[in-house]
């Protein structure tokens, strides 16, 4: 992709808003200090743990959890966190460092059960909904949990784990009232034989350092990799994301509301809890701006602008597939979706096609993005409305508290516009791999975190993420990036989804590969978009393989589209 960076004005309004937010005396002040050994830019006022967030948020008394047509009060959310608190501790024998599990889907009784594990000094492991029998058996004695709390589905795939190293007690959720529950020979305690009303959250002290979370990466790549993330790192992310919010505010409106200033937000949470996005910048970010969280059971674009309409939805935050989702879908030129400020979220990039359709089909709603990882705590460079507008193939900048940079294979910097690999630094990364000491000192270079990413940076700081390193074909000695083609395939009328991947080939090595979907009540040739590509880039990108599908790309449960499983199902198929 080329990059559409301008020239800047020597006084930039993104750096004066910066310097004011992060300033000496404010909220979001940045100071020096030392973590692991490494110099680093810290908050000087974050609290130590996640604990002083929850009891911030105590104080607010209105609708947290808006689930499907419930609805669900601060008060009761951590009502029942700090009964299942007491169960872990007293009935459990859960102790600090402890690992607990969380298996089920998107629901009240996973935040009140995350909000619980964390505030007593637990280790968090949110498990992939999505898990057959052998993946949640692998997680779960990876991290060597001592409890799952589990939903009935879940329970159910847990039966067929034909063997443990360490059994963990299972815990059941009871939210579909079967008053019981089994898992094979494995004895099964219900929630509600173990909370006691009234119960409240036990004394625990918890230092910034200690392990808050371990979240599985996605696995796309052989078996998945638990990162672990402190209290530190999870807390530094939430701030930074809330004095990124501050920053944007100053550029665009030349004042920063006050706490409690203002409309509530209303964010929508179409991704899993499991998923880096949906726990730390919605869920935990919704739950201490005052915001409210909008969730549903599974995503259905047509519920979710229903939704939209009835809650006031001011924040979609997804991946790019899901905003493609809500402008084809068919009730999307009926629903009221006036309400929405920013429409976009991470995951992947986002195609400049679909920046341009989002800017043009809200009434009010911006396209944004942000670039992080599971590794950064979602954190990372973010872009939105005008500056998104005007360079649609960056992924924009971060505040001071994380350093980027993009290095050759060796580690050294390259300047603005050379490509390379992006490179992350702040007190938001997590501190490993848990019990992979090699993966972790591949990953984490002298304080450094290398994100696998190709991309580069402008003058002026903006991110332009190309591809995967590992996901770059190579045809012939030329690296072409699958987002670029991804990118211009978009921009072809009839198309509504598209994964461009490398297949095998015999004499260049690998070749480029497409698989599309049409729009629904449109067609498209393999023939006619392979002319429409050869029009607009250099023949050696085009696609030579093109295979044109009726049916929905396949997704994991994060909403990102499955190249392995179309790459390994057109090769075969060769």
């Amino acid at each position: 992709m080329a990059s559409d960076s301008t020239t800047e004005t020597s006084i930039d309004p993104f750096d004066q808003a910066c310097q004011a937010v992060c300033a000496p005396g404010t909220m979001f002040e940045i100071a020096e200090q030392e973590i692991d050994g490494q110099p680093s830019k810290v908050f000087a006022l974050a609290p130590s743990s996640i604990r002083f967030l929850f009891e911030m948020a105590a104080a607010r008394t209105d609708d947290f959890v808006i689930f499907e047509d419930d609805r669900f009060t601060m008060p009761e959310i951590l009502g029942l966190a700090g009964q299942i608190g007491h169960a872990l501790t007293h009935e459990l024998d859960v102790g600090k460092g402890d690992r607990v599990a969380i298996a089920m889907r998107n629901s009240p009784h996973w935040i009140a059960s995350f909000i619980a594990a964390t505030s007593v000094g637990a280790i968090a492991v949110p498990m992939n909904a999505w898990w057959k029998a052998d993946e949640l058996l692998f997680a779960l004695d990876d991290s060597g949990a001592k409890v799952v709390v589990a939903d009935q589905p879940r329970i159910e795939r847990l039966a067929g784990c034909a063997e443990w190293e360490t059994p963990p007690r299972i815990v059941a959720v009871d939210d579909e009232g079967s008053g019981s529950a089994s898992a094979g020979d494995m004895p099964v305690t219900l929630l509600s034989d173990i909370v006691t009303d009234g119960a409240t959250m036990p004394d625990v002290e918890i230092e910034a350092d200690d392990d808050m979370t371990i979240l599985y990466t996605s696995g796309t790549t052989g078996r998945p990799k638990g990162a672990v993330s402190t209290h530190r790192a999870v807390i530094s992310a939430l701030m930074a994301f809330a004095a990124r919010s501050a920053v944007n505010e100053l550029v665009s409106t030349g004042t920063v509301p006050q706490p409690g200033e203002g409309p509530t937000p209303v964010f929508m949470l179409p991704v899993p809890l499991f998923h880096v996005t949906g726990l730390v910048p919605v869920m935990l970010g919704s739950m201490v701006s005052g915001a409210r969280l909008v969730m549903t059971y599974r995503w259905d674009p047509d519920r979710a602008l229903e939704l939209i309409e009835r809650e006031g939805v001011t924040h979609f935050v997804g991946v790019p597939t899901m905003s493609w989702d809500l402008l084809e879908a068919e009730t999307f030129p009926e629903r009221d979706v006036s309400s929405l400020v920013f429409v976009g979220g991470g995951g992947s990039p986002m195609p400049p096609e679909l920046v341009k359709r989002i800017e043009n089909s809200f009434p009010v709603g911006r396209p944004s993005l942000g670039y992080g990882m599971t590794e950064t705590n979602a954190y990372g460079p973010s872009t939105s409305g005008d500056d998104f507008v005007a360079h649609p193939t960056s992924t924009g900048r971060t505040i001071p508290l994380v350093d980027m940079r993009v290095t050759d294979p060796d580690g050294n910097e390259l300047g603005p516009g050379e490509e390379g690999e992006l490179w992350f630094r702040g007190p938001n990364l997590i501190r490993g791999y848990w019990n992979r000491p090699d993966d972790t000192a591949a990953t984490i270079v002298d304080g450094w975190l290398r994100s696998g990413d190709v991309g580069s940076m402008d003058e002026a700081g903006r991110i332009y993420v190309k591809d995967r390193i590992k996901d770059m074909v190579l045809r012939g000695g030329e690296n072409i990036y699958c987002a670029e083609v991804e990118a211009v395939i978009y921009e072809h009328p009839s198309v509504h989804e598209a994964a461009v991947f490398g297949v095998p080939h015999e004499r260049l090595g690998e070749e480029v590969a497409a698989v599309v979907m049409a729009r629904q009540g449109e067609s498209i040739t393999a023939g006619d978009l392979a002319a429409f590509l050869g029009e607009r880039m250099a023949s050696f990108k085009v696609p030579s393989a093109i295979r044109v599908v009726t049916e929905s790309l396949p997704r994991n449960a994060s909403g990102k589209i499955l190249k392995r499983e179309l790459r390994d199902t057109m090769v075969e198929a060769e």
